[in-house]
């Protein structure tokens, strides 16, 4: 383990069992027993599982049979984190990226492999992980400073931020169980990234705080980054990972299905089929998103042949596409606008039609192209939306970072470099008319 290394996860495997007795009070454990003991159903049954055992071993996969209530959550995992670096974590529900973090923050201990890790760790994996409900706020941090191993004048110096940071001065006196989840959130995580630990380990928790908050943890993440700490962030969000993290891992069915740039393998993400980036279809769906007005019904970035594709060539043009659905009709001309983000979360551009005929009944498609050498090399995220003017602006449906592309640099044969084969700064790159002549 390298001098800049602080985590170092070696051949790492996490085995299960289904469905065993463990729900943290005694009267429900006993419940569970009781209800088995007699050859009932367990009223108590937990939607999560429990570790094997002391006294048993792990089997490979091959030794494994469908009928057997044992799995692995993680199987052979090796990655390293060095000091400083942000590494996103992604995967779909179940992939193993929640037993990853558990272990590293040693709530629970692998079946075989190790983790190597150089310094304090704080973690925020759920909704009041380390507080005490009966305890106030102010009192909660304290606890938590106490258990990162900071002193009394360490913690002091730091409250008065963290209060402010979570916006909670007027509660700050009151036990946490009467927090609604929201205010949980902001000051779990605010005691977490304020106690300056070595390694922050942030799960998909941050889903529960609203959309100015969650701006708020990132921008505070990246600060954290830049005082040469460590972040493990795990995020369904692919804008909030690629616009954090520069290097990212997936994993899928416990194993680590891949490692490196985040555009890469959000890429890969999207291309094993654990997400459609690139199209969409919501004709089937019992609620469909809008109002009575209108309904989007899909959406797709396509290329030259009309093919769903999720990275496309700077050399190429970009057609993106929206069905939507018209409800009623009146007076009203209905507009689609696609809104289009950079990775970093940067507003990039909106466009709409200039001119529209007034829509009526049924079905309709609305197509924009992006030329080509026009949007730099990056992930983009495209909204949908539908609004009207009449008295204002109605918006009817908006699908925020409803599809997701890849512009991919080939460096060779692109006319906005000339030779250049370094990184191209900003979110546009287009062919602009110049004039360059002598005049002396």
């Amino acid at each position: 383990m390298s001098s800049d290394v602080v985590i170092s996860v070696e051949g790492l495997w996490k085995q299960y069992r289904y469905g065993t007795i463990s729900h943290a009070t005694l009267r429900k454990d006993i419940q569970s027993w009781w209800a088995r003991f007699r050859g009932k159903d367990d009223p108590n049954l937990p939607v999560d599982y429990a570790p094997l055992t002391k006294n048993e071993e792990p089997r490979t996969k091959n030794e494994e049979s469908e009928a057997d209530d044992r799995f692995w959550a993680l199987q052979d995992v090796n990655f390293e984190v060095k000091r400083g670096e942000v590494l996103g974590i992604i995967g779909r529900n179940g992939a193993g990226k929640s037993t990853l973090l558990k272990i590293m923050s040693r709530v629970t201990t692998p079946t075989k492999g190790q983790i190597k890790i150089k310094g304090r760790v704080a973690s925020l994996l759920e909704v009041g992980t380390g507080f005490h409900p009966e305890l106030t706020g102010g009192e909660n941090i304290y606890l938590n400073g106490a258990i990162l191993g900071m002193t009394k004048d360490e913690i002091t110096k730091k409250f008065d931020e963290i209060v402010a940071f979570a916006e909670v001065e007027k509660f700050v006196d009151t036990p946490v169980k009467r927090y609604s989840s929201g205010m949980y959130v902001r000051l779990a995580f605010a005691v977490a990234a304020h106690l300056e630990p070595e390694i922050l380990i942030i799960d998909e928790v941050l889903a529960v705080g609203d959309a100015q908050f969650q701006k708020k943890c990132l921008g505070k993440m990246e600060d954290v980054a830049k005082e040469g700490r460590t972040v493990l962030f795990v995020s369904h969000n692919m804008a909030s990972i690629t616009s954090l993290c520069k290097k990212s891992l997936l994993l899928d069915a416990g194993l680590l299905a891949g490692q490196g740039k985040t555009s890469d393998i959000v890429l890969m993400y999207y291309s094993r089929g654990m997400a459609s980036p690139a199209s969409f279809d919501y004709s089937s769906h019992r609620e469909l998103i809008g109002d009575a007005y209108a309904s989007l019904l899909a959406g797709s970035v396509v290329d030259k042949n009309n093919v769903p594709c999720s990275e496309v060539d700077i050399r190429e043009p970009i057609r993106i596409k929206m069905k939507y659905q018209i409800n009623r009709t009146n007076s009203k001309e209905y507009f689609p606008n696609f809104h289009i983000f950079s990775s970093d979360g940067t507003y990039a551009f909106v466009s709409s039609p200039q001119t529209i005929d007034v829509a009526s009944l049924g079905i309709h498609e609305a197509e924009c192209i992006i030329p080509n050498n026009f949007l730099n090399e990056g992930t983009y995220f495209v909204g949908l939306a539908l609004t009207s003017f009449e008295s204002g602006v109605k918006v009817h449906f908006y699908e925020n970072n409803a599809l997701s592309f890849n512009v991919k640099d080939p460096l060779e044969n692109v006319p906005t470099r000339r030779g250049y084969v370094g990184p191209m700064p900003g979110v546009v790159r287009p062919l602009l008319d110049w004039t360059v002549r002598r005049v002396s």
